[in-house]
Formats: C-alpha cells, structure tokens, sequence
C-alpha cells in the first residue's frame, strides 16, 4: 500500500511526523473542538488523496473510537477511497471470551466494528490468546499485526551485560522467547495466579537469579501488577538488578511509580503508546507493514 498522506492527531505529533517520513509521504493534523457536553468536533483537511493512512493509537480507548468513528467518513467524504488505520495499541483485545452469562465479548464487537469502518488495518503486538490472527474477528479487513519483540529485545541487548529476559507470565512467553532467540538473549517465564484486577501473585521459574541482571519483559503494562509481583521476587531471589521493557506502556494512575519504589531500576517502552518511558521508535517496523499491506 502507498498512502497519499498520513493523517494524524496532535497527541501522536512524533508518532505521525515518524511514520510520514519513513513512508516519504506528507502529513497532515486532524484538528479536535470539544463542546461543552463532551461531543467533538473534527475538521480534516479539505482536500484528501485517493489512500489514506490514519495513525490513532487506543490507549484511552472509548474517545479515541470516536475519533475514529466520525474521522474514517469524513476522509472518504473528502475525496478518500482506501483507508487505512495504523493502531499501534489496539484496546479491547483481552475480553476474547465470556466468562460468564451475557457478558460481552469486547475484542469480537470491537474488532469488527473496525473492520467495517476501514479497508486495512495495522497493530503492534495485539493481546491475541485464544484466536491465531486479527483476520478472524476483522473479516473483510486486510490486517498486518507485528512484533515489537525483536526490538526490545536489541535494546535490552545493547543496555544490559549479560541479561536475563524473564516473562512476567505464561502469556508474555511469545515475546520473550523471540527477542531471546532473535538476540542470544538467555530467557524464562514466570508462572502467574491472579485473584483479580490488581491482586495477583507470580511464581519464579526454576532458574537460578543470584547476582543476575533480570530484565522483564511483557506486551502490556495496564496496572503494573504483575510486574511489581515479578520483579519484587526477582530482588528477593537475589537478582543484581530488575528493568522493565514493554511494548505498551499504559502505566493507569500510579503504576510507574509502584513499579519503581517496588525496585526496577529502568522502565523501557516502544513508542506504540507515547509515554515518558518510550525509548524505543517504531516508525521503521509500521512503515514495513504499511507497504505489505
């Protein structure tokens, strides 16, 4: 695909002015007026070609639907006919089942309600468990979904001697074991209990962590407690040092600070969601999947 324009919002600026410059393509700023009753107000630019990249991340999910609700026909109005969203976070993907009667099954109505407002979409390690790819729950949307594994993993490489790349869970084990490959990185996962949102307890696997140089990693930091729980029983085993690197960087009300008063000496992030841990830019990796899409 070779868009015309990146279009974009003023909180992901870099993000767009990056992922412009990596396409050698122009962008262009969605402008927002919210009314006093919480409505908003879009204006695009008048004029738009015929492909359309929309860069909107979902952290902050339920507004930001929004935008994308009323921005997709308003591009196609203005002369657009393909367009596609570029979501480095993509919300709603860990609600994938109902655990109990008539609950809603967010990743479904979500996934789908984006399917029918675009012709393409691309993402960042999406929280996938109990399906194989997005085109199960996005048909008739072409989909790339990427890895950012590989380079957190490089940066860990280049930043810590000798690293440990511990997965705070079972469900981190796709992540951490490809960046350890992909790099030469030794790596392992932790086993975890949860009893709710922000009760959770993790288990260490069998491998020895005194003296050792621990870094976890995980596709997803929300409330932070599964790797405060980590890297508090990494200390406590004995580990040198504990950082963090995470392709998503949520961090919901205290959890950085939680995270490190519980110990971690660096918190790395992708710049997928922006936040004052990002460190690491994936303009590159999104441009790749624009052009494969």
């Amino acid at each position: 695909m070779r868009p015309g324009v990146v279009l974009a919002f003023d909180d992901e600026r870099p993000q767009a002015q990056a992922l412009a410059a990596a396409l050698d393509v122009p962008w262009a700023e969605v402008t927002r007026h919210r009314f006093p009753d919480g409505e908003l107000r879009l204006q695009l630019p008048p004029e738009l070609p015929p492909t359309v990249l929309l860069l909107r991340g979902l952290h902050q999910p339920n507004d930001k639907l929004v935008e994308i609700v009323i921005a997709v026909p308003a591009a196609r109005a203005l002369g657009a006919r393909e367009i596609a969203l570029v979501s480095p976070y993509l919300a709603y993907m860990r609600q994938d089942i109902a655990f109990h009667p008539g609950e809603a099954v967010s990743q479904r109505h979500i996934a789908g309600l984006l399917a029918r407002c675009v012709d393409a979409l691309v993402t960042v390690d999406p929280h996938l468990h109990r399906i194989a790819s997005l085109d199960e729950v996005m048909p008739g949307c072409r989909t790339r979904a990427v890895s950012a594994a590989s380079l957190l993993g490089e940066w860990v490489a280049q930043q810590v001697p000798r690293p440990l790349l511990l997965g705070p869970d079972e469900e981190s084990a796709q992540w951490v074991g490809e960046a350890g490959r992909l790099h030469g990185i030794e790596h392992a996962v932790c086993r975890k209990q949860r009893f709710g949102d922000h009760d959770v307890r993790v288990v260490l696997p069998d491998v020895d962590l005194a003296g050792r140089h621990v870094v976890l990693m995980d596709d997803v930091a929300s409330t932070g407690r599964t790797l405060i729980e980590a890297c508090t029983a990494s200390l406590r085993a004995g580990a040198a040092s504990v950082d963090v690197a995470v392709t998503h960087a949520l961090f919901v009300g205290d959890a950085l600070a939680e995270l490190r008063r519980a110990g971690a000496r660096h918190v790395w992030s992708t710049d997928a969601v922006p936040h004052v841990t990002s460190v690491v830019p994936l303009a590159g990796l999104l441009a790749e999947a624009v052009g494969q899409l």
